[in-house]
C-alpha cells in the first residue's frame, strides 16, 4: 500500500476540516506528518490531531524531505506563492479556494476594493495566475484543488445523470450564502479578493462550470463561457449597531451580496449569488434545469434529518448545522456534514491522485476558470456592463 506523508499549512477552521477526512482515506496509506502554523493554537491543534511534528514557519515545513504532499489551508492571499514555492520544494499540493485573486501592488490607493478599477484587476489577475500556471507545470507535480462541491453527492449524482441522458443543460442556479464570515480578513479586499462573491459564490461557480463541461464531454461538444455579467453591493450597511445581533458581516472594501450570470458558447445560462445576510444556517444550492428535466441538489440544508426541539441548554454539546444561531425550533440537522459537502471524497480522491499520478477531478483548469469568470463578474458589475472573454 502506497504511503503518503502530508504537510498542512495553517490550523483553522477548513484544516479541522481536512483532519477529519484525513483520518478516513482508505486504500492509501496517508499520514499527516507536520503541521505549520504562526499562532500558538497550532501546537494543541496537533496535539489533538496526534501530528508529529509542528513548525512555526512555512519554510520550515517545505524543507521536509519526508512530506510528499502540502496541504494549504491559509487566507486566500498566501495562496499563490506558498502553492509555486510547496511545488518547486518538490511536493504535490492541495490548495483551499480560491485559487487566485489581486491583492493589491505598491502604490494602489487604499482601501484597493473601493479604489483600484475591478477592469485593471481582472488583466493583473489573470496575468498573475498565467505565471503561477507556467510555474506549477513547469515542476511536473499535481495541483489539486480543494473544491469540495464537485465531490458532494448531490453534485456527483447530477453529472452522472446528465452523463446517462446527454440532455442539453439550459439554466443553472447555485448559490452559498450564510449570515456573514467570523473572520476578520473576509472583510478587506487586499486579503480575499473580493467579498462574498470569491468568498462563497466560487463554490457554485465551479459547480457550473464543471457541470456544463460535464455535459459538453457527454454530447462531444466544446463549450465555454462566452460572457458575464454581474451585480454587487454592501446591503448591511443600512442597519443600526442594534440590528446586526445575527448579521456578522462587516465590510470595509468588498461586497456582501454578489450575483453573476454566465453566458455560455451555446447560448445558455447560469446565475450564481452569494450573500452576507441569510440566516438559517448555510444554503449551499445548485439547480440545473435540462431539456429533458430538472435536477435539485440541496446539498445543505436538506432534509435527512428535520428537528423540532426547545431547550438550547439541553442541546449545548449537539452540533446542528454550521451559522445557525439557535438550536430550537424547526431545524435542519446536517448528518455526516463532511460526507454531504464533499470533504470526505476530495481528499480521498486527492490521496489517490498523490499515490498514482493521475490527476484529480478537481484541478488547475477549472480552479483557473473560476476565478476568471469571477473576476469577469466584479468588472461587469462595477461598468454596468456585459464583459465579453
Amino acid at each position: 500500500m502506497a504511503r503518503i506523508r502530508v504537510g498542512l499549512v495553517g490550523c483553522g477552521f477548513v484544516s479541522e476540516l481536512h483532519m477529519y477526512a484525513f483520518r478516513r482515506v482508505y486504500g492509501v496509506d496517508v499520514e499527516v506528518a507536520a503541521v505549520a502554523a504562526r499562532g500558538d493554537h497550532v501546537v494543541e491543534f496537533a496535539g489533538r490531531h496526534g501530528i508529529p511534528r509542528v513548525y512555526r514557519s512555512f519554510a520550515e515545513l517545505i524543507a521536509d524531505r519526508e512530506l510528499d504532499v502540502i496541504d494549504i489551508c491559509t487566507p486566500p492571499n498566501l495562496h499563490a506563492d506558498m502553492i509555486v514555492a510547496s511545488m518547486q520544494a518538490g511536493k504535490h499540493v492541495i490548495c483551499e479556494k480560491p485559487f487566485a485573486g489581486y491583492f493589491g501592488r505598491a502604490g494602489d490607493a487604499q482601501p484597493i476594493g473601493k479604489h483600484v478599477p475591478k477592469a485593471l484587476m481582472y488583466e493583473r489577475v489573470l496575468e498573475e495566475m498565467d505565471a503561477t500556471r507556467a510555474a506549477i507545470e513547469r515542476t511536473g507535480k499535481l495541483f489539486m484543488y480543494a473544491e469540495d462541491w464537485i465531490y458532494a453527492p448531490a453534485v456527483t449524482k447530477t453529472a452522472e445523470i446528465i452523463r446517462a441522458t446527454k440532455d442539453k443543460i439550459l439554466f443553472m442556479k447555485g448559490e452559498e450564502s450564510h449570515s456573514g464570515s467570523h473572520a476578520a480578513h473576509a472583510a478587506q479586499w487586499a486579503m480575499t479578493g473580493g467579498g462574498s462573491l470569491i468568498r462563497m459564490g466560487c463554490h457554485p461557480l465551479s459547480a457550473v462550470l464543471y457541470l456544463k463541461q460535464v455535459e459538453a464531454k457527454a454530447r462531444g461538444e466544446t463549450i465555454r463561457v462566452a460572457s458575464v455579467t454581474g451585480d454587487v453591493g454592501n446591503v448591511t450597511a443600512v442597519l443600526k449597531p442594534e440590528e446586526r445581533t445575527y448579521i456578522k458581516a462587516n465590510p470595509v472594501d468588498v461586497e456582501d451580496w454578489g450575483t453573476l450570470t454566465a453566458t455560455f458558447s451555446d447560448g445558455t445560462k447560469a446565475t450564481v449569488f452569494s450573500g452576507d445576510m441569510i440566516m438559517g444556517g448555510v444554503r449551499n444550492l445548485i439547480e440545473t434545469y435540462t431539456s429533458g428535466g430538472s435536477l435539485f441538489a440541496n446539498i445543505t440544508p436538506n432534509t435527512h434529518l428535520m428537528s423540532y426541539q426547545t431547550s438550547e441548554e439541553k442541546l449545548a454539546s449537539v452540533y446542528i448545522t454550521e451559522k445557525v444561531d439557535r438550536k430550537t425550533g424547526w431545524q435542519y440537522v446536517c448528518l455526516e456534514e463532511e460526507w454531504t459537502r464533499g470533504y470526505l471524497q476530495e481528499i480521498q480522491d486527492f490521496m489517490e491522485c498523490a499515490s498514482s499520478g493521475r490527476q484529480p477531478l478537481s484541478d488547475l483548469a477549472l480552479a483557473y476558470e473560476t476565478i476568471k469568470v469571477n473576476y469577469a463578474g466584479y468588472w461587469a458589475a462595477e461598468e454596468g456592463r456585459r464583459v465579453v472573454l
